[in-house]
C-alpha cells in the first residue's frame, strides 16, 4: 500500500490523547463530531488545516496518556490519512490500526518534514520518500495482515467480511 500526499499538519512531541480530543469538546462518541473537535486545545485552526488525503507529522510519543479510541478516531474523521511520528504510545498505535488508520514511526521524521511537504509512504516495504529532494527513510515493513485491516476499513469491518459471508 502506498500512500502519496501532502502533509497537512504537524504537532511536537508528547501529545496526549486527552489533546487530541479533550474532553471540554467532546458532545458525542460519533467519528463526524469528534472529527470536528480534533486537537482543537492545542491548534484550534487544526480541523481547518486539514483535509481529507492529508498527512499528520507529529514528534516522540505521540497519543500518549489514556487509551481512548476517541484520539485516533477523531484524526481520521478530521480527513488524516496517514500519521508519521518519531514513535507512538502502544495503545494508541492498535487503536488506530484497529480503526483503519495507517500509522508509521520514522526516526527523525519530525525534524526533516514540514507542512507542504509531499510524502510517498510505502507501507509494505517500510520507506518513507520526501518527495522535494528525493530522500528516502526506512520504517519498520507493515505486515500484510495489518495492511488488509487498514485496507478493509479497520478491525470490526475485517471481521465482519470474514466471519459473516453469506
Amino acid at each position: 500500500m502506498i500512500i502519496q500526499e501532502k502533509v497537512l499538519a504537524k504537532l511536537g512531541d508528547n501529545i496526549a490523547t486527552e489533546m487530541i480530543t479533550a474532553s471540554a469538546y467532546v458532545t458525542s462518541s460519533e467519528p463526524e463530531e469528534l472529527g470536528k473537535i480534533a486537537c482543537k486545545g492545542i491548534d484550534p485552526d487544526f480541523v481547518n488545516k486539514m483535509r481529507p488525503g492529508g498527512i499528520l507529522v507529529a514528534g516522540k510519543n505521540f497519543g500518549c496518556s489514556s487509551s481512548r479510541e476517541w484520539a485516533p478516531v477523531a484524526l481520521k474523521a478530521a480527513g488524516v490519512k496517514l500519521i508519521l511520528a518519531e514513535f507512538f504510545a502502544r495503545i494508541f498505535y492498535r487503536n488506530a490500526i484497529n480503526i483503519g488508520l495507517p500509522i508509521v514511526e520514522c526516526a527523525g521524521i519530525s525534524k526533516k518534514l514540514s507542512v507542504g511537504d509531499e510524502v510517498k509512504m510505502d507501507l509494505a516495504k517500510g520507506e518513507v520518500e520526501i518527495i522535494k529532494n528525493g530522500e528516502k527513510l526506512p520504517t519498520t515493513p507493515m505486515p500484510p495482515f495489518l495492511i488488509e485491516r487498514i485496507n478493509k476499513g479497520g478491525l470490526i469491518p475485517q471481521l465482519e467480511e470474514e466471519f459473516c459471508r453469506s
